[in-house]
């Protein structure tokens, strides 16, 4: 891409992201708050930014992926943030996981500021971002501009679902997330009353794959992490008690009641207590075991 991009947020999945942009042969700059993580993408050629300002000078693009609602609302609005020096007609990409009701506020903002706003929240996990097969739900009004960012999508993933107007990709992201950590608690339970009460965990997976009780959770995430005696993230329990949270608050927003996903929400916030908190979310079945005082079960792959 001729064009100059702009990548701001560089930690677990924003730092290989940037990478996969930048081995396209993008003209990238870069910034994060902890210099260091922009070392990688120096090594392959990016321009390391100095300040908010510095990095998006005269960048037709800017992407963010950053942690929270709180963090994309004061690197887009405070006074030396984005919008404080973003030219009408610049493209904002966020990537974030936020509060639909941040992305909404964020694109209200940028509208005023005859700016492109859209929203691409990512799906899948950390490994996929390394590898360049990260899924993005896309919220986006204006298809000129779709077509301008479309390329950085193919560059940093392999699956693009459009979801409607801007907002709705972030929506579409919660609600996913909601879906799957809630998935994975019931994973947990499920596995941690097969061992207490003896059943032979390969037979059970068997059962499990040929009925409707078959989900990804125990067939994709558990098997490739924590069944392998493997819980380092991954997703930590940490974040995924952040999307929870955003889940049950969006919820509320919109007056629906989640009286199961606000079960599930207590079972991160207990487990984030502890020595789990930085542990991949599959460890969830350890931290469900050790409450049973069972070995956590462990499969061996085929």
């Amino acid at each position: 891409m001729g064009e100059k991009v702009a990548f701001i947020g560089l930690g677990a999945m924003g730092g290989p992201m940037a990478q996969n942009i930048v081995k396209k042969g993008t003209n990238l700059s870069v910034y994060d708050i902890e210099k260091p993580k922009m070392n990688p993408l120096i090594d392959l050629g990016a321009t390391p930014g100095n300040s908010i300002k510095d990095t998006i000078q005269n960048a037709e693009i800017i992407i963010t992926m950053l942690p929270s609602t709180d963090n994309v609302k004061s690197v887009m609005c405070d006074a030396d943030g984005i919008l404080s020096f973003a030219k009408p007609g610049t493209i904002i990409l966020d990537m974030s996981t936020i509060a639909p009701t941040g992305t909404d506020e964020v694109y209200n903002l940028c509208k005023q500021k005859n700016i492109e706003f859209i929203d691409a929240p990512v799906g899948r996990l950390v490994s996929h971002a390394i590898s360049g097969d990260s899924l993005f739900m896309v919220g986006c009004d204006n298809e000129e501009a779709f077509k301008k960012i479309e390329p950085l999508l193919n560059a940093m993933g392999t699956t693009i679902i459009r979801c409607g107007k801007v907002g709705s990709g972030i929506r579409a992201k919660v609600v996913n997330n909601f879906q799957i950590l809630s998935i994975a608690q019931i994973t947990a339970e499920a596995l941690t009353l097969a061992k207490k009460i003896g059943l032979d965990l390969n037979t059970f997976k068997e059962v499990n794959a040929g009925t409707t009780a078959n989900n990804g959770q125990f067939h994709i995430n558990f098997m490739s992490k924590v069944l392998q005696n493997d819980i380092e993230p991954g997703f930590t329990i940490d974040l995924a008690h952040k999307d929870m949270g955003l889940a049950i608050e969006t919820a509320n927003s919109f007056r629906v009641g989640l009286p199961v996903g606000s079960s599930v929400q207590a079972v991160y916030a207990q487990a984030r207590s502890g020595k789990f908190a930085k542990k991949d979310f599959s460890a969830l079945l350890d931290y469900a075991c050790e409450i049973a005082e069972v070995s956590p079960p462990r499969i061996k792959k085929n």
